[in-house]
């Protein structure tokens, strides 16, 4: 057999290509100076250099991919940035538009002020006005820089899809023909290595069967030589597509692709960078005109007539507005009233003789006992009370309540000493500090309208006692027990003793509206030791005095003690919760501490009486 045919000669006579992964500057079958292509950036300091190699090997086209996503992603996050910017801006320039046309409409009515207020202040709107206007153009501004950067990342978009798809393809087409080359070099090497051992005389024992039977050593022998001369064809043929494959790549493809995602970022970065300096410019721009509409220059002030925030500000007169509203009503002053004068009677006079001294009118005897009489009594002393003209075994005409010109609580007998479950006598409690003024003043004597007339239930409330504080009744009345409270329970003391759940059955609805007009309205019409004056219904007055309380501001044991009062029920002793309650009683405000009493004494003697 020739050497030719050997397969040591035929190995080293085909040209085999270098892997991508052993391609260095010093030239081989793939990467000769002559396929090298300048790069952007490809010359320069080390740092250029670097990115020359990474660009001319084979993740220079992924990075260059991933590098334009990044800008891609950029320009649309600033792009959605603008389009909000705008739609708040536009938000707020509407919404400022809105404004100033409302304030001045309204500033013409006639319940604003007018004169140089309302003329300076429509220049203030109308400086809120110019900034809505400068507000809108820059909204404007906005959305075209939005709608221009979204449009251009999109078409970035667009290119970037595109070359990836075809430097991606032709890199993979290389990728795929270097695997070819290795498959047909392994199988090359494998019938090479066969032959070999078959020409050597490395035989196998036994003989070859083949298709058509049992073959020779020297048949064997030219079938492997006839595989591995193929093999060497196909192998070799598989070297010089994929060198050229990968020279068309590196020389064309690459080069091409890796120029054009340069150039798509270099312009989508531009753009992005073009936009944030217009973005910049507009902003400057804005202030700037909201700060001459503020306050202009002086030579655009002097030239035309645009005075600042503040200058128009300070030209109103506060004054001038005052007087001049005032003097527009001159023409209603009419004629001066006559001086008015005290004219006395003629029968007035000194000549009128004096009345004699026995025909002086009598007291009334229905006022021996006024709301205001009230006067302290003991248990001691109760037998020698007189029984009430109206009720024989009533009490005495709520004698029972505190005398005015006392202004003190004497204690009662049966308080001097305070005895507990167990027998064992405590002290008895601080007394009640003096009142500064008396407890009921004496009241006018009643009208007619206090017997008769309750038929107006529409009556002006002068003097109303319903929705005040005890406190504000003290001072405007000078009593501590408001004459409501004194009368109702009068009225009870004296009718409603007998009469089964006084205070809660409910009286007349109408009964009650009207006598709460009758007290709002003047509280001296009403005499409630007639019947006739509550309509004999002694429910309606304890609804009315239910209804006083309720629409007290402060309740009668006021918010400010609610708490002490609850802390002091907590407390399991008796005569700790005893004194704890009397202390907190005692620290009540004197008009609630004498309405509080004089319910007090008003119920007690209501039980003693249910007793017997």
């Amino acid at each position: 057999m020739d050497n030719q045919d050997s397969p040591n000669r035929s190995s080293t006579d085909i040209t085999r290509p270098v892997p991508a992964s052993t391609q260095n500057a010093n030239g081989g079958a793939l990467e000769s100076d002559s396929f090298r292509q300048p790069y952007p950036g490809a010359s320069g300091n080390d740092g250029s250099a670097v990115v020359g190699v990474v660009l001319q090997s084979d993740i220079g086209v992924n990075t260059l991919l991933t590098r334009l996503k990044q800008s891609i992603a950029s320009a649309r996050e600033f792009a959605a940035f603008l389009k909000k910017r705008s739609t708040l801006e536009e938000e707020h320039a509407q919404g400022l538009k809105k404004l100033c046309k409302a304030s001045h409409e309204s500033s013409r009515r006639s319940d604003n002020r007018q004169g140089s207020y309302v003329q300076h202040y429509n220049e203030v709107i109308a400086i809120h006005d110019r900034l809505a206007d400068n507000g809108v153009q820059f909204s404007l501004s906005l959305h075209q820089m939005h709608e221009d950067l979204h449009e251009l990342a999109s078409n970035i978009e667009r290119g970037r899809k595109q070359w990836k798809q075809t430097g991606l393809s032709a890199e993979k087409r290389v990728q795929d023909s270097e695997t070819l080359v290795e498959k047909a070099k392994a199988k090359y090497d494998s019938l090479a290595e066969d032959y070999d051992r078959a020409r050597t005389g490395d035989k196998q024992s036994g003989r070859v069967f083949g298709l058509k039977g049992p073959k020779s050593a020297a048949q064997h022998e030219e079938d492997l030589q006839r595989k591995m001369q193929a093999a060497d064809s196909d192998y070799a043929s598989r070297v010089h597509t994929a060198q050229t494959q990968r020279l068309e790549f590196v020389g064309t493809q690459r080069p091409q692709a890796v120029k054009a995602i340069l150039d798509l970022i270099n312009e989508c970065d531009s753009g992005l960078t073009l936009q944030l300096q217009k973005f910049a410019s507009f902003n400057e721009k804005l202030l700037l005109s909201n700060g001459l509409c503020v306050s202009p220059l002086k030579e655009q002030a002097a030239n035309q007539a645009q005075p600042s925030l503040r200058e128009v500000v300070l030209q109103i007169n506060n004054a001038e507005d005052l007087n001049g509203y005032i003097a527009s009503f001159s023409s209603k002053t009419g004629q001066r009233h006559a001086e008015i004068k005290y004219q006395p009677h003629p029968s007035l006079g000194p000549t009128q003789q004096l009345a004699p001294a026995d025909s002086r009118a009598q007291p009334d005897p229905s006022r021996s006992n006024p709301p205001g009489g009230l006067r302290q009594i003991s248990h001691s002393d109760q037998s020698q009370v007189p029984p009430s003209p109206q009720k024989q075994a009533g009490p005495s005409d709520f004698a029972a309540l505190p005398d005015p010109s006392e202004q003190s609580y004497p204690e009662s007998p049966h308080q001097t000493t305070f005895f507990s479950a167990g027998g064992g006598a405590h002290p008895p409690p601080l007394s009640r500090p003096q009142f500064s003024s008396p407890l009921y003043s004496q009241p006018p004597a009643p009208t007619a309208a206090s017997h008769g007339d309750l038929s107006h239930p529409d009556l002006p409330p002068l003097r109303p006692v319903f929705s005040v504080s005890l406190d504000d009744l003290l001072k405007r009345d000078g009593s501590a027990i408001p004459l409501v409270v004194y009368q109702c329970l009068q009225a009870v003391e004296l009718f409603g003793l007998d009469v089964e759940g006084i205070y809660r059955l409910s009286g007349s609805a109408p009964h009650v509206s009207k006598l709460k007009a009758i007290f709002d309205h003047d509280s001296s019409l009403v005499d409630f030791r007639n019947p006739e004056s509550f309509f004999h219904d002694v429910n309606s007055v304890a609804g009315l005095l239910k209804q006083f309380f309720r629409d007290l501001p402060d309740p009668l044991l006021t918010h400010e003690h609610f708490q002490d009062f609850i802390e002091a029920a907590r407390i399991e002793d008796e005569v700790t919760r005893r004194d704890s309650l009397h202390a907190i009683v005692n620290s009540l405000p004197d008009p609630n501490y004498a309405t509080l009493r004089a319910l007090t004494l008003v119920g007690k003697t209501s039980i003693v009486l249910g007793c017997d």
